[in-house]
Protein backbone atom coordinates (compact mmCIF):
# COMPACT_ATOMS: atom_id res chain seq x y z
CA UNK A 1 0.00 0.00 0.00
CA UNK A 2 2.84 2.30 0.92
CA UNK A 3 3.65 2.30 -2.81
CA UNK A 4 0.33 3.72 -4.21
CA UNK A 5 0.58 6.41 -1.82
CA UNK A 6 3.97 7.66 -3.06
CA UNK A 7 3.49 10.68 -5.43
CA UNK A 8 3.99 9.38 -8.88
CA UNK A 9 6.98 11.63 -9.94
CA UNK A 10 8.67 11.57 -7.08
CA UNK A 11 12.42 9.71 -7.38
CA UNK A 12 11.00 6.99 -4.41
CA UNK A 13 8.18 5.99 -6.71
CA UNK A 14 10.00 6.01 -9.57
CA UNK A 15 12.86 3.55 -8.37
CA UNK A 16 10.30 1.61 -7.17
CA UNK A 17 9.23 1.18 -10.88
CA UNK A 18 12.74 0.56 -12.19
CA UNK A 19 13.15 -2.28 -9.80
CA UNK A 20 9.83 -3.64 -10.61
CA UNK A 21 11.10 -4.07 -14.04
CA UNK A 22 14.06 -5.96 -12.75
CA UNK A 23 12.32 -8.10 -10.13
CA UNK A 24 10.13 -8.99 -13.00
CA UNK A 25 12.72 -10.25 -15.31
CA UNK A 26 15.09 -12.02 -11.99
CA UNK A 27 11.67 -13.55 -11.49
CA UNK A 28 11.49 -15.18 -14.94
CA UNK A 29 15.24 -16.11 -15.33
CA UNK A 30 15.18 -17.90 -11.63
CA UNK A 31 12.36 -19.86 -13.09
CA UNK A 32 14.10 -20.78 -15.93
CA UNK A 33 17.15 -23.14 -15.79
CA UNK A 34 17.57 -23.25 -19.66
CA UNK A 35 18.03 -19.49 -19.54
CA UNK A 36 20.35 -19.81 -16.39
CA UNK A 37 22.48 -22.43 -17.85
CA UNK A 38 22.71 -19.65 -21.32
CA UNK A 39 24.19 -17.12 -19.77
CA UNK A 40 27.22 -19.13 -18.67
CA UNK A 41 27.45 -21.64 -21.51
CA UNK A 42 28.45 -19.33 -24.42
CA UNK A 43 31.00 -17.78 -22.53
CA UNK A 44 32.65 -20.56 -21.47
CA UNK A 45 32.70 -22.57 -24.91
CA UNK A 46 34.32 -18.71 -26.51
CA UNK A 47 36.81 -18.72 -23.97
CA UNK A 48 37.65 -22.32 -23.68
CA UNK A 49 38.03 -21.75 -27.51
CA UNK A 50 40.55 -19.23 -27.76
CA UNK A 51 42.21 -20.03 -24.36
CA UNK A 52 43.27 -23.43 -26.19
CA UNK A 53 44.17 -21.61 -29.20
CA UNK A 54 46.54 -19.57 -27.17
CA UNK A 55 48.12 -22.92 -25.62
CA UNK A 56 48.22 -24.02 -29.03
CA UNK A 57 50.05 -20.82 -29.94
CA UNK A 58 52.59 -20.97 -27.05
CA UNK A 59 53.67 -24.42 -27.49
CA UNK A 60 54.34 -23.32 -31.00
CA UNK A 61 57.02 -20.61 -29.63
CA UNK A 62 54.88 -17.88 -31.45
CA UNK A 63 56.28 -14.83 -30.09
CA UNK A 64 52.95 -13.89 -29.13
CA UNK A 65 51.40 -12.45 -25.67
CA UNK A 66 49.04 -14.98 -24.62
CA UNK A 67 47.07 -12.55 -22.15
CA UNK A 68 46.00 -10.55 -24.86
CA UNK A 69 43.48 -13.10 -26.32
CA UNK A 70 42.46 -13.96 -23.15
CA UNK A 71 41.74 -10.23 -21.45
CA UNK A 72 39.90 -9.89 -25.17
CA UNK A 73 37.60 -12.31 -24.95
CA UNK A 74 36.82 -11.50 -21.41
CA UNK A 75 36.21 -7.35 -22.38
CA UNK A 76 34.23 -8.89 -25.80
CA UNK A 77 32.02 -10.65 -23.35
CA UNK A 78 31.10 -7.55 -21.57
CA UNK A 79 30.64 -5.95 -25.02
CA UNK A 80 28.52 -8.60 -26.32
CA UNK A 81 26.06 -9.52 -23.52
CA UNK A 82 26.13 -5.31 -22.12
CA UNK A 83 24.13 -4.93 -26.11
CA UNK A 84 22.29 -8.71 -26.36
CA UNK A 85 20.72 -8.97 -22.50
CA UNK A 86 19.01 -5.63 -23.51
CA UNK A 87 17.67 -6.80 -26.97
CA UNK A 88 16.50 -9.88 -25.43
CA UNK A 89 14.86 -8.42 -21.95
CA UNK A 90 12.53 -6.26 -24.70
CA UNK A 91 12.79 -9.02 -26.83
CA UNK A 92 11.04 -11.20 -24.61
CA UNK A 93 8.35 -8.56 -24.13
CA UNK A 94 7.59 -8.85 -27.86
CA UNK A 95 7.28 -12.54 -28.02
CA UNK A 96 5.12 -12.79 -24.66
CA UNK A 97 2.76 -10.15 -26.32
CA UNK A 98 3.22 -8.43 -22.97
CA UNK A 99 4.83 -4.74 -24.68
CA UNK A 100 1.55 -3.23 -24.67
CA UNK A 101 0.44 -3.65 -21.38
CA UNK A 102 4.10 -2.36 -20.28
CA UNK A 103 3.43 0.75 -22.38
CA UNK A 104 -0.07 1.46 -20.78
CA UNK A 105 0.90 0.81 -16.78
CA UNK A 106 2.56 4.13 -15.13
CA UNK A 107 6.49 2.75 -16.05
CA UNK A 108 7.70 5.39 -18.15
CA UNK A 109 9.99 4.53 -21.14
CA UNK A 110 12.68 5.78 -19.50
CA UNK A 111 12.01 3.49 -16.00
CA UNK A 112 11.96 0.99 -18.77
CA UNK A 113 14.83 0.98 -20.48
CA UNK A 114 16.50 1.91 -16.65
CA UNK A 115 15.35 -1.66 -15.74
CA UNK A 116 16.14 -2.92 -18.37
CA UNK A 117 19.71 -2.00 -18.32
CA UNK A 118 20.13 -2.75 -14.50
CA UNK A 119 19.09 -6.31 -15.26
CA UNK A 120 21.36 -6.28 -18.37
CA UNK A 121 24.11 -5.30 -16.05
CA UNK A 122 23.24 -7.84 -13.29
CA UNK A 123 23.75 -11.01 -16.07
CA UNK A 124 27.24 -9.24 -17.36
CA UNK A 125 28.53 -8.85 -14.02
CA UNK A 126 27.47 -12.85 -13.25
CA UNK A 127 28.97 -14.25 -16.54
CA UNK A 128 32.35 -12.07 -16.22
CA UNK A 129 32.67 -13.02 -12.74
CA UNK A 130 32.43 -16.73 -13.95
CA UNK A 131 34.71 -16.28 -16.72
CA UNK A 132 37.04 -14.04 -14.96
CA UNK A 133 37.46 -17.38 -12.25
CA UNK A 134 37.88 -19.85 -14.93
CA UNK A 135 41.04 -17.83 -16.92
CA UNK A 136 42.61 -17.42 -13.59
CA UNK A 137 41.95 -21.50 -12.83
CA UNK A 138 43.03 -22.92 -16.32
CA UNK A 139 45.15 -20.40 -17.70
CA UNK A 140 46.37 -18.14 -15.00
CA UNK A 141 45.26 -14.81 -15.83
CA UNK A 142 44.09 -12.77 -13.58
CA UNK A 143 41.67 -9.54 -14.52
CA UNK A 144 43.79 -7.54 -12.04
CA UNK A 145 46.39 -7.74 -14.36
CA UNK A 146 44.47 -5.02 -16.12
CA UNK A 147 44.81 -2.83 -12.97
CA UNK A 148 43.00 0.06 -12.42
CA UNK A 149 41.55 0.60 -16.13
CA UNK A 150 39.82 -2.39 -15.52
CA UNK A 151 37.14 -0.87 -14.69
CA UNK A 152 36.88 2.16 -16.75
CA UNK A 153 37.39 0.01 -19.64
CA UNK A 154 34.47 -1.99 -18.80
CA UNK A 155 32.39 0.74 -18.16
CA UNK A 156 32.98 2.23 -21.64
CA UNK A 157 31.96 -0.91 -23.23
CA UNK A 158 28.59 -1.49 -21.40
CA UNK A 159 27.45 2.12 -22.41
CA UNK A 160 28.67 0.87 -25.79
CA UNK A 161 26.68 -2.27 -25.75
CA UNK A 162 24.08 -0.28 -24.21
CA UNK A 163 23.35 2.19 -27.14
CA UNK A 164 23.72 -0.93 -29.93
CA UNK A 165 21.09 -2.75 -27.88
CA UNK A 166 18.91 0.65 -28.65
CA UNK A 167 19.66 0.49 -32.23
CA UNK A 168 18.79 -2.95 -32.48
CA UNK A 169 15.33 -2.05 -30.13
CA UNK A 170 14.77 0.85 -32.25
CA UNK A 171 14.84 -1.35 -35.67
CA UNK A 172 11.97 -3.77 -34.01
CA UNK A 173 9.94 -0.96 -33.23
CA UNK A 174 10.11 0.87 -36.60
CA UNK A 175 9.79 -2.03 -38.48
CA UNK A 176 8.28 -4.99 -36.72
CA UNK A 177 9.67 -8.48 -35.22
CA UNK A 178 11.00 -8.92 -39.20
CA UNK A 179 14.22 -7.01 -37.79
CA UNK A 180 14.96 -8.76 -34.30
CA UNK A 181 17.73 -10.19 -36.22
CA UNK A 182 19.26 -6.49 -36.01
CA UNK A 183 18.37 -6.58 -31.97
CA UNK A 184 21.03 -9.47 -31.43
CA UNK A 185 23.38 -9.40 -34.10
CA UNK A 186 24.13 -6.09 -34.34
CA UNK A 187 27.14 -6.27 -32.00
CA UNK A 188 28.57 -8.80 -34.37
CA UNK A 189 28.83 -6.15 -36.81
CA UNK A 190 30.97 -4.29 -34.78
CA UNK A 191 33.18 -6.85 -33.83
CA UNK A 192 35.74 -6.65 -36.83
CA UNK A 193 36.18 -2.88 -36.72
CA UNK A 194 36.50 -3.17 -32.92
CA UNK A 195 40.28 -4.43 -32.80
CA UNK A 196 38.85 -6.55 -30.56
CA UNK A 197 42.12 -9.33 -31.20
CA UNK A 198 44.26 -7.54 -33.91
CA UNK A 199 45.49 -3.87 -33.49
CA UNK A 200 43.44 -1.46 -35.37
CA UNK A 201 46.48 -1.08 -37.66
CA UNK A 202 45.68 -3.87 -39.64
CA UNK A 203 42.70 -2.52 -41.36
CA UNK A 204 42.58 -0.48 -44.00
CA UNK A 205 42.89 3.04 -43.79
CA UNK A 206 38.98 3.91 -44.54
CA UNK A 207 37.86 1.45 -42.02
CA UNK A 208 40.90 2.60 -39.46
CA UNK A 209 39.10 5.92 -39.32
CA UNK A 210 35.64 4.14 -38.86
CA UNK A 211 37.31 1.98 -35.91
CA UNK A 212 38.28 4.96 -34.02
CA UNK A 213 35.01 6.34 -34.17
CA UNK A 214 33.54 3.36 -31.86
CA UNK A 215 34.58 3.14 -27.87
CA UNK A 216 35.52 -0.22 -28.02
CA UNK A 217 38.55 0.38 -30.46
CA UNK A 218 40.24 2.61 -27.84
CA UNK A 219 39.53 0.25 -25.14
CA UNK A 220 41.25 -3.06 -26.75
CA UNK A 221 43.94 -0.87 -27.79
CA UNK A 222 44.39 0.84 -24.51
CA UNK A 223 44.32 -3.36 -23.11
CA UNK A 224 47.00 -4.28 -25.27
CA UNK A 225 48.89 -1.35 -23.83
CA UNK A 226 48.40 -2.15 -20.35
CA UNK A 227 49.19 -6.03 -20.77
CA UNK A 228 52.73 -4.58 -22.72
CA UNK A 229 53.14 -3.28 -19.20
CA UNK A 230 52.35 0.50 -20.27
CA UNK A 231 50.46 3.00 -18.13
CA UNK A 232 46.62 3.29 -18.59
CA UNK A 233 45.84 5.33 -21.64
CA UNK A 234 43.75 7.80 -19.86
CA UNK A 235 43.34 10.46 -23.05
CA UNK A 236 41.86 7.26 -25.40
CA UNK A 237 39.25 6.68 -22.48
CA UNK A 238 38.34 10.15 -22.29
CA UNK A 239 37.87 9.91 -25.71
CA UNK A 240 35.89 6.69 -26.00
CA UNK A 241 33.81 8.15 -22.97
CA UNK A 242 33.15 11.59 -24.76
CA UNK A 243 31.82 9.18 -27.63
CA UNK A 244 29.44 7.13 -25.66
CA UNK A 245 28.05 10.15 -24.18
CA UNK A 246 27.12 11.22 -27.78
CA UNK A 247 26.28 7.75 -29.03
CA UNK A 248 23.86 7.09 -26.07
CA UNK A 249 22.33 10.56 -26.40
CA UNK A 250 21.42 10.00 -29.74
CA UNK A 251 20.40 6.16 -29.50
CA UNK A 252 18.07 7.26 -26.35
CA UNK A 253 16.41 10.14 -29.30
CA UNK A 254 16.59 7.14 -31.91
CA UNK A 255 14.58 4.94 -29.25
CA UNK A 256 12.03 7.74 -28.53
CA UNK A 257 11.43 8.03 -32.26
CA UNK A 258 10.98 4.57 -32.89
CA UNK A 259 8.31 4.41 -29.93
CA UNK A 260 6.44 7.47 -30.88
CA UNK A 261 6.10 5.91 -34.48
CA UNK A 262 5.07 2.80 -33.55
CA UNK A 263 2.44 4.54 -31.20
CA UNK A 264 1.03 6.54 -34.07
CA UNK A 265 0.94 3.76 -36.28
CA UNK A 266 -0.69 0.81 -33.54
CA UNK A 267 2.00 -1.43 -34.00
CA UNK A 268 2.02 -2.18 -30.29
CA UNK A 269 -0.90 -3.82 -30.27
CA UNK A 270 0.13 -6.44 -33.17
CA UNK A 271 3.21 -7.59 -31.76
CA UNK A 272 3.51 -11.09 -31.13
CA UNK A 273 0.59 -11.80 -33.18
Amino acid sequence: MTALTLPPLSLAARRRRVLGVVRRDFAALRRSSVRMFEILFWPTVELALWGFLTVFLQTQRVPFVASFLIGAVLLWQVLQKASNEISIAFLEDVWSRNLLNVQVSPLSSGEYLTGLMLFALGKVVLAITVMAGLALLFYGFGVTSLGVGLVPFMGVLLMFGWSLGLVGISAVLRFGENAQVIAWSLVFVAQPLAGIFYPVSVLPAPLQTVAWLMPASHVFEGMRTVLSGGPVPWERLAWASGLNVVYLAATLGLFAWALGYARRHGRLSRFGE
